[in-house]
């Protein structure tokens, strides 16, 4: 594909060389490949990847212009704390390593469940209730009320959208689990039993992740199920667990492993204070998982509850996994460098059991800074 683009690019430029020549009334030696229209140019270059947007802002002053006007670079999440006590919550850019505060009263007393596209999914345990709450605009959508524990509630798109499902499963006995959907505007959660296959153990500490159509749900045990809202089934995947070191099973090891997805691809991330993070894709065709020894160009964000992927992030950021870890002396999170090998800061390596998983969570970041304090 990049080749294809580069293929375009020196066609264009050929041809804008030969329009040079050919046109009337003006010099050869006045004409230049900046006379392209800004219009053409930008709906061009507009539409290459970043890595050729760049290669094409090295063209002359006035292609550097537009390509800069127009290049698209994911923008990094930003990282939410929850304050044990009070209504001011901070979030956390890391791409700029600077730091934001917003009052949040309406939150009080809730407990963070999911976040996605911007959007948070609260409980609150004394009444019940179940909420959506978009924090930079203050916008709150209530839901049906539902008795959770501490299990994840995964949501497929912005409450906005039409296409918003809600979904948690629970263990009900070794063969059998409960799963919960609703949708924004419903009166009450659906739940129904589904037959379950003994290897996969069902917990309140499953991964939820939605893909391509379907929610994908990572057990204690290294098992996927997956619910198809569309058809309302539930079925165990037959792809065997990742392997892991035996180190890996240490206290808390639930709370070192993440599940992320990208373009129709599923990341999990198993961790442990021995061993360097380990990182798996899953190939759906060969049914089997495979650790990646590099991810060409992207950069993952692990979360205990949700987790994020991006591309064409700049800078140093690509080729990292960050995990929402506080770290010591003030930072806020901690980044692990597959092609380096190692952690920044250094002696950052130690149990992620540690950390409180309602602490803080990913978020896609505002678009307007103004409502910060």
């Amino acid at each position: 594909m990049a080749g294809r683009r580069r293929k375009k690019m020196k066609l264009l430029v050929e041809t804008i060389r030969d329009n040079r020549k050919v046109s009337k009334g003006q010099p050869d030696e006045q004409q230049t490949h900046s006379e392209l229209p800004i219009e053409l140019l930008e709906l061009i270059l507009s539409r290459l990847s970043l890595r050729d947007n760049v290669r094409a802002s090295a063209v002359c002053r006035g292609w550097l212009s537009v390509a800069v006007s127009v290049r698209m670079a994911n923008k990094s999440p930003w990282l939410m704390f929850f304050p044990k006590f009070g209504d001011l919550y901070e979030f956390y850019d890391p791409s700029q390593r600077k730091t934001y505060w917003l009052e949040l009263p309406e939150l009080n007393g809730s407990r963070i469940c999911y976040a996605k596209d911007g959007w948070l999914l609260l409980y609150t345990p004394r009444t019940q209730s179940v909420f959506f709450c978009c924090p930079y605009t203050g916008e709150l959508i209530n839901l049906p009320s539902l008795e959770l524990m501490y299990q994840i509630v995964a949501f497929s798109a912005a409450p906005t959208c039409s296409s918003c499902i809600l979904f948690t499963v629970k263990h009900v006995n070794p063969t059998v689990v409960a799963v919960s959907t609703c949708r924004p505007g419903a009166t009450e959660w659906t739940t129904v039993n589904y037959q379950n296959r003994l290897p996969f153990v069902s917990s309140i500490w499953n991964k939820l992740v939605f893909c391509k159509g379907l929610f994908y749900c990572l057990s204690l045990t290294g098992w996927l199920g997956v619910y198809d809202p569309a058809k309302s089934t539930w079925a165990v995947h037959s792809v065997p667990p990742p392997k892991c070191p035996e180190n890996f099973f240490v206290k808390n090891w639930w709370k070192g492993k993440f599940m992320a997805e990208h373009n129709g691809d599923i990341f999990v991330i198993y961790t442990c204070s021995a061993v360097n993070p380990m990182i798996y894709k899953l190939d759906q065709t060969n049914k089997v998982w495979v650790e990646m020894e590099s991810l060409g160009g992207m950069t993952l964000f692990a979360n205990f509850l949700s987790s994020h992927a991006r591309i064409d992030l700049l800078g140093t950021m690509r080729n990292n996994v960050y995990f929402s870890k506080v770290r010591f002396y003030g930072k806020r999170c901690v980044s692990y460098s597959l092609e380096n090998g190692r952690y920044y800061p250094r002696k950052q390596r130690y149990d992620w059991g540690e950390q409180d998983p309602f602490e803080s969570i990913w978020i896609e970041p505002p678009e307007d800074l103004s409502t910060f304090l």
